[in-house]
């Protein structure tokens, strides 16, 4: 993509910025690139293998980016409301960072394979029915519009078919799924939204959560990582792409993000100004989960 390169290379080359965080061609498919010198602009490129959040790399725990100065971050409509979701919650400033938006039509499940056009089979589910194919929070927006992915009904109607079950049912269906978790904290690491400098899975003492890999543990590891994200999570579907073990973690931040619409009418935004739920009063809440 000629324009991302030429944009990179001269907000390098004016000292704008001093690291561009995007996309590049790697040995087993595409792979985020820090490019540092303008001369490199041109290992940029932008398709539907770029799967990658990488709002995950202006999160404050990544002090080692931190240290090579200010940066731009290439960013898709869903990259861009986890970016929007570290400023609300004063984890950033938004003069510290270029934003270059890419106008996205959709990307893979997975990052390997052809840069081909996408369909039911190969595009990612977050990606069905979006509407942040242009993220209004960039600073530069390149490329031409693709066409809008395809619509699928894959995790949707997977969740229906959870919550069709009875709840001895699901029960099962989660002790079967949470027991294959090596507690690798993979999930966490690739979350742009967990920021914490030391996360409650680590502590000891007290000691929440057991960090050992077994089902109390891993349950109680998951059940406090996805009440953390409720109202926070921008449906990238890292978590679940970057589990080793394939735990469908997306039909987990799904149902919490489906209680969180019904309950407080809010899913979120590119917009920074607008308050989560965890951060805003309601005289009208009914609050009926403390009565």
């Amino acid at each position: 993509m000629k324009e991302l390169q030429e944009l990179a290379r001269k907000l390098l080359a004016e000292g704008t910025v001093k690291v561009v965080i995007g996309w590049e061609e790697g040995r087993r498919g595409v792979r985020p690139a820090m490019i540092t010198d303008p001369a490199q602009a041109g290992r940029l490129i932008f398709d539907t293998r770029c799967v990658h959040n990488l709002a995950a790399y202006a999160n404050p725990r990544r002090s080692q980016l931190a240290a090579l100065g200010r940066a731009a971050i290439v960013v898709k409509g869903c990259d861009a409301r986890a970016v929007a979701g570290l400023i609300r919650e004063s984890q950033l400033e938004r003069e510290d960072l270029v934003l270059i938006g890419v106008r996205c039509g959709g990307v893979r499940r997975e990052p390997c394979g052809p840069a081909a056009p996408l369909d039911a089979a190969t595009v990612a589910d977050r990606c069905s029915g979006c509407t942040a194919r242009e993220p209004g929070l960039a600073d530069h927006l390149v490329g031409e519009l693709p066409p809008a992915p395809p619509r699928i009904s894959r995790r949707d109607e997977q969740l229906a078919r959870l919550m069709a079950m009875s709840h001895a049912e699901r029960w099962a269906f989660w002790q079967a799924e949470l027991a294959r978790c090596i507690r690798c904290h993979a999930c966490r690491e690739v979350c742009p939204l967990c920021f914490c400098e030391r996360c409650i899975a680590d502590k000891t003492m007290p000691q929440w959560i057991e960090s050992s890999p077994h089902a109390r543990g891993n349950l109680a590891w998951q059940v406090n990582r996805m009440l953390h994200l409720a109202g926070r999570c921008v449906d990238c579907g890292e978590c679940e792409r970057a589990c080793p073990a394939g735990i469908p973690l997306g039909l987990l931040t799904r149902r919490i993000a489906q209680v969180v619409e019904q309950r407080y009418d809010h899913h979120p935004t590119d917009d920074p100004t607008v308050p989560s739920p965890i951060g805003a009063f309601r005289n009208d809440d009914a609050q009926e989960f403390i009565i």
